[in-house]
């Protein structure tokens, strides 16, 4: 039993300290996606038993970021989209109430989506393929996608509340992510 609960513990720390190598390699923002990979193939590797540390989280972000910045440039847009649709909402222009809310929605589940493709991500797979399989997983497991729109939001709470918690809890939302992977192949 004390093991199981220090492997437990093991785990958890795991991915404190992921999340903290993820908000480092995000730092330049189009490289959060590459990031959010590395860190997933990370605690996928410490799940099953094989060793992989600084190093090997670099190699994999190198790897990852070679097209995974071009999702992270689609993903500025998205944001900076939906930025507009908000303040058009705020001027009170007609129709903006809506089109922020269905940008919100849309910039919600394009991040589900891009955290389950991270989540499976392995090197010299194409993120074009990646983000269709994620994108129908998304719709096809809302259990999961449910999961991750909380992990989400957990996330930018303690962002808000507690800045420096949000770096730590990136490494937990990259767990998340993972789990609800694993969880979705092994039920497939």
């Amino acid at each position: 039993m004390e093991s199981r609960r220090r492997a437990g513990f093991g785990v958890f720390a795991e991915c404190l300290l992921t999340g903290v190598w993820i908000a480092l390699a995000s730092l330049p923002v189009v490289t959060a996606p590459a990031a959010f990979a590395a860190g997933a193939r990370h605690l996928r590797r410490r799940l099953t038993g094989r060793s992989g540390g600084w190093r090997e989280f670099l190699a994999d972000l190198r790897s990852a970021v070679r097209h995974g910045w071009l999702v992270g440039v689609a993903g500025v847009a998205a944001c900076a989209a939906v930025w507009v649709d908000l303040r058009v909402a705020r001027a009170g222009l007609p129709g903006g109430q809506a089109a922020a809310a269905v940008g919100l929605f849309a910039l919600l589940a394009a991040a589900v989506a891009v955290l389950r493709a991270a989540a499976v991500w392995t090197p010299g797979t194409a993120w074009r393929s990646l983000l269709g399989g994620a994108a129908r997983r998304t719709v096809r497991g809302p259990g999961g996608s449910f999961l991750l729109v909380c992990g989400i939001a957990v996330t930018v709470l303690c962002a808000g509340f507690v800045p420096p918690l949000a770096v730590p809890v990136l490494g937990v939302l990259t767990a998340a992510a993972v789990a609800v992977e694993e969880r979705g192949r092994t039920t497939r």
